[in-house]
C-alpha cells in the first residue's frame, strides 16, 4: 500500500469532508460562545451525545439577526471543514436561527426577567401622555398599511403634525434602526428646524413571533425605556406582546388604537367645550339673577332720604349742645384726674419716705442693740478687773496671811509703837475675830546715833 505524509492525509480528509458536507443544517445547543479580539465568534454545538465546534467569521457575525447566547437552541447553516493543526473538524456557520417557537419563548422569558430585574419595566417610571400634542413622531415602515392607518385616524380625530421616521420592522438590522429612531427623536432640540415630538408611536402590524422579534431585542427595549418623550408601543395585534410593550409608557393593542391614545376626538372636545360653555352661561345667569333679587331686597330696606337727613340733623343738634359743654366738662374731668394723680403721687412719695426711714431706723436699732451689748460687756469686764485688784489689796487678804491690825478705843488704826500709852485699851483684829488688850507700858525711846571716828588700827585696812 502507498504511504502518505501527515499533510497529504490531512489535505485529503479536508477535501473529502468539504465535498461531502458542502452545505449542512445542524440543530444543537450553543455552549461556550466567545468573541475573540479579531471579531470572530467561536462556539460549540452540542446535544445529548456529541459536540461540534463552530466558528462565525467577523463579516458574518455582524450580519446575523440572532446573536449567539449560552444555552440557546438553534439551527446553524454552513459547511463542514477540518482544522489540520488540531486534527479536528468544525462547522463554518453562515446563518443561524432558533430551533422552534419553544426556544424563542424560553429566550424571550429569560430576557424579560433580566430586563425586569434592572428596573426597566417599573410602573413608577412611566410618563403621562400629553392631552393634545402639537407634533407626533411615528417609528414604523413607510410602505406598510400601519402608517396609513395612523395618519388616517389622527386626521379623523384631531389633525396634528406627524413626523415619520422610516425603519425596517423585521429582518437583519431592524432592531438597531428602531432603537436609533427612538434615540433620534429624543435628540431633537425644542424650537429647532425640525420640531421635537411631544409623543412617539412605535408601530408594526401583526405577524409571527419571529416576525416581531426585533421588538424583543435589548437594544430596542433599552431605547424605549431611556426615552424622555412619552412613548406608545403598538406592535402586532391585541394578543401579541413584545418586550417593548413593558418598557413603553403606554401599550396599544393596535396601531389604530395608538393613534386614538395620542390625540383626543376634536368633535368630542368641541362638544365638551360647548357643554361647559352652556353650563357656565347658565351659572352666570343664575348668579346674576340671584344678585339682582338680593340687590332689590337691599334697596327696599334702605330708608328715605328725608328721613335720613332729619335724623342726622337731630344728631347734629345734640352734638352741638355737647360741644358747647364739652370744654368745661373736659376741664373739670382733667382737674379731678390731676387731683387724684397729685394725691396718689404725694401718697406714694410719703410711703416711699416712710419705708426708707423705717429701714434706716431698723438699721440704727440693730446697730444700737449691738453697741449696747458691747458696752455692757466691756463695763462688766472692767468691773470684774477692778474687783479683782481691790480684792488683791484688801486688809482681809493681809490678815489671812497671819498679820493683825491694831485699833485704839476710838477705832483708829495704831500703826506706831510710839502711839502706845500705858493703861490704854486696844483692839487687835485677826482674820477670824477681834481680841481686846491693855497697854501696860510705853515703848522705849530710841537714842540718837553718835558718830565716832575710829583709828586706823581699829578700823583696819582694806588692803
Amino acid at each position: 500500500m502507498p504511504s502518505f505524509t501527515v499533510s497529504e492525509l490531512s489535505s485529503a480528509l479536508k477535501r473529502t469532508v468539504e465535498d461531502a458536507f458542502g452545505f449542512v443544517r445542524v440543530k444543537g445547543e450553543i455552549s461556550q460562545p466567545k468573541v475573540a479580539a479579531s471579531g470572530h465568534c467561536y462556539l460549540r454545538l452540542k446535544d445529548e451525545s456529541a459536540v461540534l465546534d463552530g466558528i462565525i467569521w467577523r463579516g458574518t457575525m455582524s450580519k446575523l439577526s440572532l446573536k449567539p447566547e449560552e444555552g440557546m437552541e438553534v439551527i446553524a447553516s454552513g459547511r463542514l471543514t477540518t482544522y489540520p493543526g488540531r486534527s479536528s473538524y468544525q462547522i463554518i456557520i453562515e446563518s443561524m436561527e432558533l430551533a422552534g417557537e419553544g426556544a424563542l419563548l424560553k429566550l424571550l422569558e429569560d430576557r424579560r426577567k433580566k430586563l425586569a430585574a434592572e428596573g426597566l419595566f417599573d410602573e413608577g417610571r412611566r410618563k403621562d401622555l400629553p392631552l393634545l400634542p402639537e407634533v407626533i413622531g411615528v417609528v414604523t415602515s413607510p410602505t406598510g398599511a400601519v402608517i396609513r392607518d395612523i395618519l388616517h385616524r389622527i386626521a379623523d380625530r384631531f389633525p396634528r403634525r406627524v413626523i415619520v421616521w422610516p425603519v425596517r420592522v423585521q429582518g437583519e438590522g431592524s432592531a438597531e434602526e428602531i432603537a436609533a429612531a427612538i434615540a433620534g427623536f429624543n435628540a431633537f432640540v425644542p424650537g429647532g428646524a425640525v420640531p421635537r415630538p411631544d409623543v412617539i408611536i412605535v408601530a408594526r402590524g401583526g405577524g409571527s413571533l419571529e416576525d416581531l422579534w426585533a421588538f424583543n431585542e435589548e437594544v430596542v427595549v433599552r431605547a424605549a425605556a431611556a426615552s424622555n418623550i412619552p412613548l406608545i408601543a403598538a406592535v402586532g395585534h391585541e394578543t401579541d406582546w413584545t418586550l417593548i410593550d413593558h418598557a413603553a409608557d403606554r401599550r396599544a393593542p393596535t396601531p389604530t388604537a395608538a393613534a386614538e391614545m395620542a390625540v383626543p376626538v376634536r368633535l368630542d372636545l368641541l362638544a365638551d367645550v360647548q357643554q361647559a360653555h352652556g353650563r357656565l352661561t347658565q351659572a352666570m345667569t343664575r348668579k346674576l339673577e340671584e344678585n339682582r333679587i338680593h340687590l332689590e331686597g337691599l334697596v327696599r330696606g334702605i330708608p328715605r332720604l328725608d328721613m335720613i337727613v332729619a335724623q342726622k340733623t337731630q344728631d347734629l343738634d345734640a352734638l352741638s349742645e355737647r360741644l358747647a359743654l364739652g370744654p368745661r366738662t373736659l376741664l373739670q374731668t382733667k382737674a379731678q384726674g390731676l387731683a387724684v394723680l397729685t394725691a396718689r403721687l404725694n401718697l406714694d412719695r410719703f410711703s416711699r419716705d416712710i419705708g426708707r426711714q423705717s429701714s434706716e431706723m431698723e438699721a440704727l436699732a440693730t446697730r444700737l442693740t449691738q453697741a449696747s451689748r458691747r458696752a455692757i460687756k466691756d463695763t462688766q469686764s472692767r468691773f470684774e478687773a477692778t474687783i479683782a485688784r481691790l480684792e488683791s489689796v484688801s486688809p482681809k487678804r493681809v490678815l489671812e496671811r497671819g498679820y493683825a491690825m491694831v485699833k485704839d478705843a476710838n477705832g483708829d488704826v495704831v500703826s506706831k509703837a510710839a502711839d502706845a500709852s500705858p493703861g490704854g485699851a486696844w483692839n487687835v483684829e485677826f482674820n477670824d475675830g477681834k481680841v481686846g488688850v491693855h497697854v501696860t507700858g510705853a515703848a522705849p525711846k530710841r537714842a540718837r546715833p553718835t558718830s565716832k571716828v575710829k583709828s586706823d588700827e581699829e578700823q583696819g585696812r582694806l588692803l
